[in-house]
């Protein structure tokens, strides 16, 4: 008899046999973990207390991961943070996910992640058990609400932002918190500089404050000293968890390349560099800092360079070739925007200092880049959030707009002749 009449019932014999084996294969890969105690999390976790509420925080490691969730979270590229608010106002508060990262990740989503194919029941499960622990709004009054926010990663230490909405009041914390499993950052101690008091000028009024602002570098240099780098068109007055907190709102996010670390400032490497994170994940507008060796009323002052790449959003992901945009004026004004709509934003500013450079007259910068530029400084001085935009106060230095305005009827001015 012919095989060939069989062929068909053969094959459908085969494909059951394989569905039900990747069925049996996709219930097998996730049980529900039998034991999901937080005690190890609050062993190391940080407190904070304003206006009686208090925040408790850590972030998951993938032990802790696989133990409360049945898989390591951290595979996907997310980052679980442990969190427990205590609400002793009369009032109940709303936690703001979109303040603590504008991309966060929902409960279902992450558990998603974990599904597999044909495992229905199994993938249901799975999703019952992630959003069990996400963390529930609202907080009653006197209550005490524990759970998990998903949020992308932040690497060594974890700058936490946590805004907690009332009745015509938000309530912010900014919490530094320790990443389990990240191995030694070679660059923290960078993080923790401070020049010796005696080397520190603390200003005290506006007008000392911006001549001392002009005096500093126009420029950061290579590592012996002799080469020009990117320009340093801005500076950071407030502490570090305002500063932090009001970046991360902007999704700017921690993020060193080694070629960072070829600019000089102080003869210092940075002290910190974040990049925005745009579509896809590509890194654009990038933010690299300094200590000054300089106060006002007591707040530290950073000087930073301000810049974006060649191509932007759609520049090469090639990171040891990353040349600067010529319009460095375009990034830095990007980032004026941002930071109004930070809710960090107390004063802002502009200084000379940087050295005006013409389009026709580009200057040279490391890597063969070249760069025009309006020669100012923006002057950010932060305030805990939060502010709006009409807080923002404008201060009477360099008329920014007034320059800008006379620029635009020079370049009509020569396109007549």
């Amino acid at each position: 008899m012919s095989v060939l009449p069989l062929l068909p019932r053969v094959l459908r014999n085969a494909a059951c046999a394989a569905s039900i084996s990747l069925a049996l294969v996709g219930c097998a890969t996730w049980q529900a973990p039998a034991e999901v105690s937080d005690a190890a999390l609050r062993a190391r976790a940080m407190t904070a207390t304003e206006r009686d509420v208090r925040v408790t925080a850590a972030v998951l490691s993938a032990e802790d991961s696989r133990r409360m969730f049945g898989a390591d979270v951290n595979k996907t590229d997310v980052q679980s943070v442990w969190i427990e608010v205590q609400n002793r106002t009369s009032q109940p508060l709303w936690l703001l996910r979109s303040g603590t990262d504008p991309d966060y990740f929902s409960p279902l989503e992450v558990a998603w992640s974990m599904h597999t194919p044909l495992a229905g029941g199994t993938n249901a499960s799975i999703d019952d058990h992630f959003d069990r622990f996400g963390f529930k709004n609202p907080i009653p009054p006197g209550a005490t609400r524990t759970g998990i926010l998903f949020t992308n990663p932040q690497h060594s230490t974890k700058l936490l932002n946590v805004d907690l909405l009332g009745n015509k009041a938000l309530i912010p914390f900014s919490l530094f918190l320790p990443v389990p499993d990240d191995p030694a950052d070679e660059r923290l101690p960078q993080l923790s500089f401070r020049y010796p008091d005696a080397q520190v000028t603390d200003y005290k009024d506006l007008a000392a404050l911006r001549a001392g602002l002009e005096r500093l570098p126009c420029c950061a240099t290579d590592a012996g000293g002799s080469g020009q780098g990117d320009p340093l068109n801005v500076i950071f007055i407030g502490t570090i968890a305002d500063i932090g907190a009001a970046g991360i709102r902007r999704s700017y996010r921690r993020s060193f390349y080694e070629s960072d670390m070829a600019q000089r400032v102080f003869g210092r490497e940075p002290y910190f560099v974040a990049r925005k994170q745009a579509q896809a994940g590509a890194p654009a507008t990038w933010i690299r800092l300094w200590v000054a060796p300089m106060r006002f009323d007591g707040k530290p002052v950073f000087v930073a360079q301000v810049g974006r790449p060649v191509g932007g959003r759609f520049a090469p992901r090639d990171t040891a070739n990353i040349i600067l945009h010529d319009d460095v004026d375009e990034a830095r004004n990007l980032l004026i925007q941002d930071m109004m709509y930070s809710g960090g934003l107390e004063k802002l500013g502009f200084v000379t200092g940087v050295g005006a450079a013409a389009e026709t007259l580009p200057r040279t910068a490391l890597n063969g880049a070249r760069y025009h530029t309006d020669g100012l400084r923006a002057v950010f001085f932060f305030a805990t959030r939060p502010l709006s935009l009409s807080d923002v106060e404008m201060l009477d230095w360099v008329p920014y707009l007034e320059r800008r305005e006379a620029a635009a009827r020079g370049r009509s001015n020569d396109a007549r002749k």
